[in-house]
């Protein structure tokens, strides 16, 4: 037979430590709860009149002893083998806790900064979810309350470096709770009160994500940290950079459209460009990323939807002038969408540069620690509102446990990039004077084709540098199998090293001279990825692969 005490602790696990209906009062105060007394038994309390909600009885209430919760979570931490007890614990623990009423924006935790909605039954409802979470804008209040946050973020975090650690959480965030990081909520869907709350939802003025496909308080946070360090009003952060791409083509271009890109891209991008958008109807040039003549001349024999590039490219680093790239398209009624997954926020800010939307690969500088796969598109609302309707129908959602990930690696993401930056310039000048290296790609060197422009519109070059190694296919796989520091794998921008062979990485299933003559991959090309470990180790370690070949 269980212990009175026992029995206790597991009805407060399982169901007591949260309100019993969105709107009802916490069960303890947060004086209750941090006081010293510990002694006192529950007591039982009747509900008062007013609590009673549309004829409803509200349940008995417990008023457990002082510093009752504080116990709790601590022993849920320890102890309990269900997790979402901790979680549970912990997130509802505040000063001074508000009633749970589903999703918020940002502004929540400031009272000043949230509007709220009258609801059908004449109660009141938070509106505090934003646009880039998933919860409708056309709620009462909501945009205010997101321009309110958007405006105290901006005057508070003046750097990159302030809005990397404390943008999305520091001015609050879509659940409460007094811990420093962002919980990750795992819920597949949200609930309503009652039927009434349903229709006032679904007529605009109740504000929910309604249906974890739609949105997430963790990646909501996750958004808007991105969406400051862009300088954007809205992000969209999904399962992979790939499929932020696919979505994007997928919203913005209409069959019958016509894209431009450039030669020098993802493969993966490329191919989904030549085989997948033509089953749409849609039309694609491409070009070499400094030839505006051919850009203008296509812009003006066909009715182009899009210019998408990549600035730095993917493998060769080639830099696009952006400011006019953007002027010219839009002259044409064109939109340009930069994806700058090489450059990161911290070292380019294609949006301020003209562009319309910008995106990343969060699985590579955003995240940081090669642990984590996401993709992100940022912009205006309108655009961002377009491509998340498509992306609402489709699916690709990011897991709120790998949303929680990102926005773990992002508070280090301007001393990671800025390490890696410093690392990725000495080693290219330090490669480019080495005798067995035929070329250096770099956009840092004053050497690379678009150098100048590097110069005007990054603040950083990058911590990926590729060359060409003196030698053929062989030589340079055992320069890479030479190499003790990095792995040989596909991907970049994490903290460890990685260096790859494109012609075998990437284009292996390619003949040589297809590589070669549509892709410029040369068996003896190197993309190198330096991460932050110390630049003398990395200097030392391919010193001695130079010398093994």
């Amino acid at each position: 037979m269980r212990s009175p005490s026992s029995t206790l602790t597991m009805a407060i696990s399982s169901a007591l430590c949260l309100p019993s209906t969105p709107h009802s009062k916490p069960y303890f105060s947060a004086a209750d709860c941090r006081s010293s007394d510990s002694g006192a038994r529950p007591r039982i309390e009747m509900p008062a009149a007013s609590s009673l909600r549309g004829g409803r009885a509200s349940p008995l209430i417990l008023r457990f002893p002082p510093n009752f919760v504080r116990q709790l979570s601590i022993k849920a931490r320890r102890n309990c083998c269900n997790i979402g007890v901790a979680q549970i614990a912990a997130a509802s623990w505040s000063n001074d806790p508000p009633a749970f009423e589903g999703p918020r924006s940002a502004a929540s935790s400031d009272a000043s900064a949230v509007p709220e909605a009258a609801g059908s039954d004449g109660s009141t409802h938070v509106g505090g979810g934003v646009d880039h979470s998933g919860v409708d804008l056309g709620v009462p209040g909501v945009q205010e309350a997101k321009a309110s946050v958007v405006a105290k973020t901006a005057a508070l975090f003046s750097s990159d470096g302030s809005l990397a650690v404390h943008a999305g959480e520091r001015l609050g965030r879509g659940i409460t709770t007094d811990g420093i990081t962002t919980p990750v909520v795992n819920t597949s869907a949200y609930w309503f009160s009652n039927s009434d709350e349903l229709i006032d939802f679904k007529e605009k003025r109740h504000a929910s994500f309604e249906y974890g496909r739609y949105g997430n308080p963790t990646t909501q946070a996750l958004e808007e940290k991105m969406s400051a360090l862009e300088r954007a009003e809205s992000t969209l952060f999904v399962s992979s950079g790939m499929y932020a791409s696919v979505a994007m083509f997928s919203a913005l271009v209409p069959a019958g459209g016509h894209i431009v890109t450039t030669n020098d891209c993802y493969r993966k991008t490329r191919i989904f460009i030549e085989s997948e958008l033509p089953k749409m109807g849609i039309s694609a040039t491409v070009i070499d990323p400094a030839d505006t003549e051919s850009l203008k001349s296509t812009l003006e024999q066909n009715n182009v939807t899009l210019f998408f590039t990549e600035s730095p490219t993917n493998p060769f680093l080639r830099c696009i002038d952006i400011e006019l790239v953007s002027r010219l398209c839009h002259n044409n009624g064109a939109l340009v969408c930069i994806d700058a997954t090489f450059a990161s926020p911290v070292n380019q800010k294609a949006l301020a540069l003209g562009a319309d939307l910008i995106l990343h690969s969060a699985t590579k500088f955003i995240a940081g620690h090669n642990d984590v796969i996401g993709g992100c598109i940022s912009g205006s609302e309108e655009l961002i509102s377009k491509i998340r309707l498509y992306h609402n129908v489709v699916g690709g959602v990011l897991n709120p446990n790998a949303a929680y990930m990102i926005l773990r690696g992002m508070k280090t993401l301007h001393l990671r990039v800025q390490n890696q930056n410093s690392t990725a310039l000495r080693m290219a000048q330090l490669l480019e004077e080495h005798p067995k290296i035929i070329r250096v790609y770099y956009p840092g060197l004053p050497s690379h084709p678009e150098h100048h422009i590097a110069k005007r519109q990054m603040t950083g070059f990058g911590g990926v540098v590729s060359f060409e190694i003196a030698g053929d296919l062989s030589t340079t796989k055992k320069f890479l199998d030479s190499l003790k520091i990095p792995y040989i794998a596909p991907s970049f921008g994490g903290c460890e090293s990685i260096v790859d062979q494109p012609a075998i990485m990437s284009y292996w299933d390619l003949s040589r001279p297809e590589r070669t003559a549509k892709y410029g991959i040369k068996d003896n090309l190197v993309r190198f990825s330096f991460g932050v470990e110390g630049f003398e180790d990395l200097k030392a370690d391919i010193l001695q692969a130079l010398e093994k070949i």
